[in-house]
């Protein structure tokens, strides 16, 4: 029975009520109390309420983390009082000197307590909340002025778009629910909560997100990030929400700049645990200590444990915990008397680069890799270090021979940052990038405009594991009982040297390895032969060919009908497929002009996998509320498999492509998103959600009806 509206907008209120609750014990907390799938539901639900009513969608709502459109700059944002940075102690004897400055100044300090928190390698953003809803956000600029990032620090998921005011619940239903610091007992707190609170905190990326994301770009050929706390502040300045959205970022908050109507804690201990009572991230690292020896000696067990914080800090903040104390002591030039940074040692050093090596990756994608003269950081002896690909050894003009500036942090790879051009001496050479696969020796690939070199070779030694767990995947040849351990005992045997080895594989090879029987070697082999019935479509995305995925290998079957036509193809015939640019065009041609492809296919064709389609002939346009319409799909969508999706829209009439180009309309946004969002973005492709999607297929969709 449907709702009458009344209960609608009380059902309405009580979902962004969940849902922000949901995102606090995931994203603050880390403990989430429902499946995704379940939270899933609930952000839909909500979704289809402010379809029907927007007139109700207020800033507050989950949907708008990241419903703001481009902008074109950044306005100013003039802070309600000044965002200070901290003078530095290096070392033990410079913070027990600015205690002695501090304690002469008020005869308070002698029995003062400490609070000690990281010093996190993030960017600092001031956040305000008028009526608990947050309404504005900014970077700290020069400390009195920043620059306006709202839209984009909506997008940051730990950042709760409504906190409670007076007479409103918390997202968290007690104190109790809050796993607080442990070496005190949790405050209880009788204020009365202000109607306009601004905090300060610090936005970052994990090191493990930084990685991840990396491992993304690289694989698909685009260009890395040099360090997590860049990568944070250069998201953050997006003009595109959008591109904000799809970076890994994060906030941990520490202090109140101001508040109106109402009260905040008197101590910093206290505030910690009160901003976390509210729903923001705060630190589980903070430590409450009565004596200056207390909080030395905790400082300085994390000089050599500092990974363990999982992100990038360059230090621990010693502050007063007397909060008021703290603001009497006032400022000497633009630093607060009342705290001190505890910097940690330096983890950059500069040491000799002996020679500039290649390895090739699981992808055929070449990365350079710097080899060095050991050297300490950090109390671990580093000889190798990242170069992060062939473009940045041009940018940054590294030359073997150099000295250059090494980094190491957390378990992030060390990496070079730069030469040392002061240090030259006239011997040192100029790099340029191989012309042939250190692996197997062919040539490699690289088109203009693309960061990533390539070895296409389908029998090149470092890609094989990978080569042959793609092609029997589910996706291409859906060879069962074939996974990666199977695969990896083959090619250790000699038994497979490419995937048309596959189709040569005997039952008395099968039995000598390790784990078979006659049954197993049995199911094996029979899964082996059926899989020679694969229609072509499934045989061409296996082979692995830059480019051609699922889609791009329907189209080429249907366009071609077989692989003889289509290695003849040029690649101006290539190109009049639809959704074939000029690099997959290229990419296709080189592939099949290698001879030691040409060997593998032959193989293929004497063990019978050749599978031939009857070229598509002319038909009747598709029909349905996407018909015309060219959609790219990346990332994880909650509600569709990768196959899924791809049905859903060539149902409804859309063609879905691999590739995003000028002709795409669509690009379907899920989670953790590739390289097709930025050349999304660089066409001006409109981009769009799961829930969008959905309403496109609904009749006089209003966004169909302005795309089209």
């Amino acid at each position: 029975m449907p709702m009458d509206e009344n209960s609608l907008r009380q059902r309405y209120e009580q979902l962004k009520q969940e849902i922000h609750f949901h995102n606090y014990r995931y994203h603050v907390l880390d403990a989430p109390l429902i499946s995704d799938a379940e939270f899933d539901r609930l952000v839909a639900e909500l979704r289809q309420i402010e379809a029907e009513h927007p007139d109700w969608v207020t800033p507050d709502s989950p949907s708008q983390r990241a419903g703001a459109a481009p902008s074109e700059k950044f306005e100013k944002v003039r802070h309600p009082r000044p965002i200070l940075s901290l003078a530095n102690a290096f070392g033990a004897d410079d913070a027990r000197a600015w205690f002695e400055r501090i304690r002469k100044l008020d005869p308070r300090v002698e029995r003062a307590a400490f609070v000690v928190e990281p010093k996190i390698d993030g960017l600092s953003v001031v956040l305000h909340y008028r009526d608990g809803v947050f309404v504005q956000g900014a970077t700290r600029g020069d400390g009195e002025i920043g620059e306006d990032i709202t839209a984009n620090l909506r997008t940051v998921k730990a950042i709760p778009l409504k906190i409670p005011v007076e007479g409103q619940k918390s997202n968290v239903q007690s104190l109790s629910d809050l796993p607080l610091f442990s070496n005190d007992r949790p405050a209880t707190f009788d204020f009365r909560l202000p109607s306009y609170l601004v905090v300060r905190g610090e936005v970052f990326i994990t090191l493990k997100d930084f990685e991840a994301l990396n491992q993304r770009l690289q694989e698909a050929g685009e260009k890395t990030y040099l360090n997590p706390r860049n990568t944070a502040a250069g998201s953050l300045r997006q003009l595109d929400p959008s591109v904000t959205a799809a970076r890994p970022l994060t906030l941990l908050v520490y202090q109140v700049v101001h508040a109106e109507g109402g009260e905040v804690p008197a101590t910093q201990w206290e505030l910690l645990q009160w901003l976390k009572a509210l729903g923001f991230p705060v630190t589980d690292a903070a430590r409450r200590f009565e004596t200056l020896d207390e909080t030395l000696a905790y400082v300085q067990t994390w000089e050599n444990r500092r990974d363990e914080l999982g992100y990038e800090a360059d230090g621990m903040v010693i502050k007063l915990d007397d909060l008021r104390l703290a603001e009497d002591l006032g400022f000497v030039g633009k630093d607060p008397r009342g705290a001190i940074a505890f910097k940690f040692p330096a983890r950059e050093v500069t040491t000799r680069l002996l020679a500039i090596e290649v390895e090739v990756g699981r992808t055929g994608v070449l990365t350079p890799r710097a080899a060095l003269e050991p050297v300490e950081i950090g109390g671990v002896i580093v000889k190798n270090a990242t170069l992060h690909n062939f473009d940045y050894i041009a940018e940054k003009d590294i030359r073997v021979g150099d000295r250059v500036l090494v980094k190491r942090a957390g378990e992030v790879i060390p990496y070079v940052i730069g030469p040392v051009t002061e240090a030259r001496t006239g011997a040192e050479q100029p790099y340029a990038p191989p012309e042939t696969c250190p692996a197997c020796g062919q040539p490699v690939e690289h088109f203009e405009g693309e960061v990533a070199w390539y070895c296409v070779n389908a029998a090149c030694p470092a890609q094989l594991v990978r080569n042959v767990e793609h092609f029997v995947s589910k996706g291409a040849m859906d060879i069962t009982g074939l996974g990666i351990k199977i695969v990896e005992q083959l090619i250790a045997a000699g038994l497979v040297r490419d995937v048309a080895d596959l189709y040569t594989l005997k039952r008395e090879d099968l039995l000598a390895l390790e784990g078979f029987a006659d049954k197993k070697a049995d199911n094996l082999l029979a899964a082996i032969a059926e899989s020679k019935r694969q229609p072509l479509p499934r045989l061409l995305a296996a082979l692995g060919i830059r480019g051609v995925g699922e889609v791009v290998a329907r189209d080429l079957a249907r366009a071609f009908g077989s692989l003889d036509a289509l290695a003849a193809a040029s690649a101006e015939q290539l190109q009049m497929v639809e959704g074939i640019g000029p690099n997959i065009a290229a990419a296709i041609v080189d592939w099949f002009g290698r001879e030691q492809n040409q060997k593998v296919l032959a193989k293929l064709k004497a063990a019978g996998v050749w599978p031939v389609s009857q070229p598509s002939a002319v038909s009747s346009p598709p029909s349905g509320p996407l018909a015309g319409l060219t959609f790219v799909v990346t990332g994880t969508l909650a509600g569709f498999s990768r196959e899924g999706v791809k049905e859903f829209i060539e149902a409804h009439g859309g063609k879905v492509t691999d590739s995003v180009s000028k002709n795409t309309d669509y690009l379907v946004l899920g989670e953790n998103p590739g390289s097709k969002l930025q050349k999304a973005q660089a066409l001006g492709v409109k981009i769009i959600g799961e829930e969008e999607l959905r309403a496109l297929c609904q009749p006089q969709s209003p966004i169909v009806n302005r795309q089209s």
